[in-house]
């Protein structure tokens, strides 16, 4: 794929998680994949990202810069939400957090076969306990 042709991939991307349409992960995760350097399936991120999703109705993972490197996606986003319940160890209390999340990302025929994410989990508990 050409870098034009990534980005608007990468956004359809985003686009489906942002309307929890998860069914639509097919078209973007390969069937085996490595998340985090470990062996997963695509049902494996797509439970994970349900789990996400159930806690924080209105988690969303907006791209605020991309880059490319051949078959490479390298992601910053900021990622917002407000959980309704217990997440992460912690009961829901109305409060919200706004962390940046750095995702790298391996595509091949169309498809992540490697999936990388780095957030600071720290900051958005100190967030959600403040």
């Amino acid at each position: 794929m050409s870098e034009s042709d990534l980005r608007d991939w990468y956004m359809r991307y985003a686009e489906a998680l942002n309307a929890h349409e998860f069914d639509r992960m097919d078209e973007f995760i390969n069937d085996q994949v490595l998340l985090g350097g470990q062996p997963a399936t695509r049902e494996d991120v797509v439970t994970v990202l349900k789990g996400i999703a159930d806690a924080v109705p209105d988690i969303r993972w907006d791209v605020d810069e991309l880059l490319f490197d051949r078959d490479g996606i390298a992601v910053r986003a900021i990622n917002t939400g407000t959980p309704a319940k217990e997440w992460l160890g912690v009961p829901p209390t109305g409060a919200s957090f706004e962390i940046v999340e750095y995702a790298i990302y391996k595509v091949q025929d169309g498809r992540f076969t490697q999936m990388t994410n780095l957030h600071d989990s720290a900051e958005m508990l100190r967030q959600l306990t403040a």
